[in-house]
């Protein structure tokens, strides 16, 4: 996969890079940690700047972060309610529950978009309940530019110190993010074999 990656950035340069991340948040199969740390390989190399590199990876990431939250507010938590009271099992969630997360994303949703912003598959998906939840816009944003510029400045720095060994990123972040990926997922099965609704 990563081939494709290093000739768009090579060709597109700043350009690529966003347009990379930002595809990246809309389609997460396309990893972040094969294209931050090509960018910084290309920094090593002479033809980029890092601080440019980081810069480029999160503002077309946090284009798409942006526009996952601006769909998810558009939608409203509310029109979701038929589809909870119906789906709830699948869902592991009930009404009451979505009313407990707003109370608590109220209060903690800085934490949750911050933190989330540099996990395996929930960087995109954070934006989702953000929207849905109507965090404060202003605070959305800065939250979300904070996580995803210490995301992508790791891997693009990982990238530039590494220089042409960054395959070897891949080689510990890979399996970490495989992991982290199983136990969300092996959570999911076990909240949908336990799950009872609570109303």
């Amino acid at each position: 996969m990563s081939d494709w990656i290093v000739r768009l950035i090579e060709q597109s340069g700043y350009f690529g890079i966003a347009l990379l991340m930002f595809l990246e948040t809309v389609f997460p199969p396309i990893p972040s940690e094969v294209i931050m740390p090509v960018a910084g390989l290309e920094a090593a190399k002479g033809e980029m700047l890092l601080w440019a590199v980081i810069a480029s990876g999160t503002g077309g990431a946090m284009l798409g972060n942006y526009a996952w939250y601006l769909l998810a507010r558009t939608i409203g938590i509310d029109r979701f309610k038929p589809l909870i009271d119906r789906w709830g099992r699948w869902l592991t969630i009930d009404w009451p529950e979505i009313e407990r997360a707003d109370r608590l994303f109220e209060r903690h949703g800085a934490a949750f978009v911050f933190f989330g912003r540099m996990l395996p598959t929930l960087r995109s998906l954070i934006s989702i309940p953000a929207g849905l939840l109507r965090m404060n816009p202003a605070r959305f944003v800065f939250w979300s530019t904070i996580g995803t510029a210490g995301w992508t400045a790791l891997l693009a720095t990982a990238g530039y110190v590494l220089g042409r060994h960054y395959a070897e990123i891949e080689t510990w972040i890979g399996p970490v993010s495989t992991a982290i990926v199983m136990l969300i997922g092996g959570g999911y099965v076990w909240r949908v074999l336990t799950w009872r609704p609570k109303s």
